[in-house]
Order: C-alpha cells, then structure tokens, then sequence
C-alpha cells in the first residue's frame, strides 16, 4: 500500500526512512504525508529512539554532502576528527522540525523495551525495528509508514510504503 492512500483520521507510527527521505529530497510522497501529519489529516507518531536515527543518518548524509568525510566508514571516521562534528548543523535543525509537522514524538519505557525481544525472537527483527513494533502496540497502533521490507513478516499490521524513493548518494 502506498503513503498517499492513508485514510484521514489514521494513527500512524512512522519510521526513521519517511524523515529521512523527506529532509533530502528523495521521495515527494514522504513530504506529502508529512505535510498532511501537519495539518491534522493524519495522527503521526514516532518515538524518541527513531528520532535518534534520524539525526545520526542526516548526520551522515550532511556530513558526505558537505564533502567533510567521504564514505565508507563515515561514522567512524567523525568519531576520530571531532572538529569535523563541529561543522555540521542541518541535520540538528532539520530533526527539530519533526514534532513542528505535528508528529508526537514519544519516550520508549524501559517495559517496551522488554517486550520488544518477543518481537525479535517471534520475526526475526533487529533491536531498532522490534522497539517499532513494541512501541505500535503500546499506543495500539495497527499502521506503519516505513520504506522496509521486513515489516512485512510482521503479522496484523498495515503497511504504507512511499512509491517514488529516488535514492542519491546524499540520501542513501
């Protein structure tokens, strides 16, 4: 199912790739849906261990992007130069801007957390995308926004996908 199809009034958790993909540019149908989270059409929710990938991958992508590091190892290679850390700043403003799009943004308690190895042991899901669904159930959320596969070995779940991911090397 595709983003754009989501019925007004849905509650929605959203992943790290629709943020990711909306702040560089790399899929109109992100922004679109983000646009109407904003609005009010949609309910948007995320977690705060979400919102912490999405500012370590536009850290990543700022980083390349700015031609401050060159792939691979990007993370690794900030870790050793932080005076190059020092020169990155979009990927902080653009992440502050999720919960100014109407999308609640809410803690993962420790029980969560818990409960997410269940899910990992059930799907065979790593630790990230396990707190997704842990998280889902918790707010009893049955819809995903998400642009990955393996949500789709989860059972009960309505997955919307965006149909137009135009993927660069500043968006990767």
């Amino acid at each position: 199912m595709i983003l754009e199809n989501i019925e007004r009034g849905t509650r929605v958790f959203i992943d790290s790739n629709i943020f990711i993909y909306h702040f560089t540019g790399a899929s109109d149908a992100c922004s679109n849906f983000l646009s109407r989270c904003e609005q009010g059409d949609i309910s948007g929710i995320t977690s705060h261990h979400v919102y912490l990938e999405v500012l370590h991958r536009l850290m990543m992508i700022e980083a390349v992007r700015k031609e401050i590091i060159r792939p691979p190892n990007i993370a690794k290679k900030l870790k050793d130069r932080p005076e190059k850390i020092r020169l990155l700043d979009e990927y902080f403003m653009n992440a502050q801007k999720i919960p100014a799009m109407g999308i609640t943004v809410r803690p993962v308690p420790f029980e969560t957390i818990v409960k997410s190895q269940a899910i990992r042991a059930s799907y065979g899901l790593m630790v990230n995308d396990s707190l997704i669904i842990a998280g889902m159930h918790a707010e009893g959320i049955k819809t995903l926004a998400t642009n990955d596969e393996q949500f789709s070995r989860v059972d009960g779940l309505f997955i919307y996908k965006p149909h137009d991911v135009k993927i660069s090397d500043s968006s990767a």
